[in-house]
């Protein structure tokens, strides 16, 4: 049997990886020129990488440790040990751990908002929660205005979704925010660094799991598929034939491809956005500002950087990652490279003020990433669920549907698209002779 898989990311290389160990013929044909999708090292220094793209993971990602078993990958806590830093409209403050200097009964209201809506969600099909159209149609914004009262829960609010979800309140629904929260493990359980779905990276960085996979295997770079046709798959570079084939590429960029016959429902709507994220990094000596007793985690209500988490590579330099999400990102994606690195190197020496310049600063922009339009992954909104959600996992003839936006299981998480990479593969398993 031959099996061609479109995309070479943690998704597409999961399947690949299963199909070819059960002795089927399996190519994967990614765009880039390199694998990994939205897992993306950057070599800061001689053998210390950091993670330009998705990099945390807590004991609940049972099939990420599992794979990382497999290929001889190890986790590093993610450190987390001193004060924080935050500048929410009065002066930079200093606090113990990560609870901001907001109004407590605000933002726990805030919270046991968000928890009920998370226990009323039916996460193997949100489409048949409870007043599902009423929640896909409402925006996360309108849904603020009308229940979060306090300024400072407001103001958390939009923090909250640009930290947790790379998103924009107005371009997202509440089942999806739902959903995501959900699917992830609730509100607490995503929040969190020790415990908590960021307790860990991997050491030497997340892109080593595709880099590790997509050894075994046949992989074409620099192939983006043109059209899907019902035996074969199409690239500028000539015609594959299949006779199974795994999509495992964004909503957004599965559009992009000629589905013959026609999809009956696109992969994406009129409301799905792109997770607006951007990272940069911040590149010190060491992490000075432990020597401070800081944790170098920083929340400020004003960009370009709205988060920060100290990523130094252990016995590396000092690495301060600094999240630029939601409507910041795309304010700040406007300026030029020069710009960006100087807003961010002012707004870190105004967090961090015993820090000197950084030794270098990487930006990474995907929401203008071409093959990956936007990450953490795309933002259903308004309608999208109850439009697309019954079919993102049904099959279409010979193709079969992989990625983090297929799974209801961590959706948005490398948990969740290896998870997708497992269910397309053994569909395909249960197809083969």
């Amino acid at each position: 049997m031959n099996v061609i898989v479109v995309g070479a990311g943690l998704a597409g290389l999961t399947a690949a990886h299963r199909l070819a160990g059960r002795g089927l013929h399996v190519t994967v044909l990614e765009a880039r020129n390199r694998v990994g999708g939205r897992t993306h090292g950057i070599e800061i220094a001689p053998g210390a990488w950091v993670d330009a793209g998705a990099a945390y993971l807590g004991d609940r990602h049972t099939a990420l440790t599992a794979l990382m078993a497999d290929v001889d990958l190890k986790a590093t806590p993610t450190g987390m040990v001193g004060d924080s830093r935050f500048a929410l409209g009065d002066g930079v403050q200093t606090r113990p751990g990560r609870f901001p200097p907001l109004s407590a009964v605000a933002l726990g209201g805030l919270f046991d908002l968000l928890t009920e809506l998370t226990r009323q969600v039916d996460v193997a099909a949100p489409w048949l929660t409870p007043r599902a159209a009423e929640l896909d149609r409402t925006t996360a914004a309108q849904w603020a205005a009308r229940h979060l009262t306090h300024p400072d829960a407001r103001l958390f609010f939009d923090l909250f979704l640009g930290e947790m979800m790379a998103a924009d309140p107005t371009a997202t629904s509440v089942l999806h925010l739902s959903l995501y929260l959900a699917s992830g493990g609730g509100l607490r359980y995503l929040n969190a660094f020790e415990g908590g779905a960021q307790q860990d990276r991997i050491d030497g960085g997340a892109h080593q799991l595709c880099e590790r996979l997509a050894a075994g295997l046949e992989v074409r770079l620099n192939e983006p598929v043109r059209a899907v046709h019902p035996d074969s798959v199409r690239t500028a570079r000539g015609t594959y034939p299949a006779d199974a084939i795994v999509v495992a590429v964004p909503p957004l960029l599965a559009d992009r491809i000629e589905f013959q016959p026609t999809l009956p429902v696109r992969r994406a709507g009129p409301q799905t956005a792109c997770g607006c994220a951007v990272k940069v990094h911040l590149v010190y000596p060491e992490p000075l500002w432990r020597r401070a007793g800081l944790s170098g985690w920083s929340l400020s209500a004003d960009g370009p950087l709205l988060s920060t988490v100290d990523d130094s590579p252990p016995g590396g330099p000092g690495v301060l990652t600094g999240f630029v999400t939601g409507a910041e990102a795309d304010r700040f994606t406007a300026l030029s490279a020069e710009q960006q690195r100087a807003a961010a190197t002012a707004q870190a020496a105004r967090l961090f003020p015993q820090l000197p310049a950084p030794m270098a600063v990487h930006v990474t922009d995907w929401v203008h990433e071409e093959y990956s339009r936007g990450c953490y992954a795309a933002l259903f909104g308004p309608g999208d669920w109850i439009r697309l959600g019954p079919h993102l996992t049904t099959p279409h003839g010979r193709v079969h549907w992989a990625g983090t936006e297929t799974s209801t299981e961590f959706f948005g998480l490398m948990e969740g698209a290896i998870r997708s990479g497992h269910r397309a593969a053994d569909e395909v398993l249960r197809r083969s002779p």
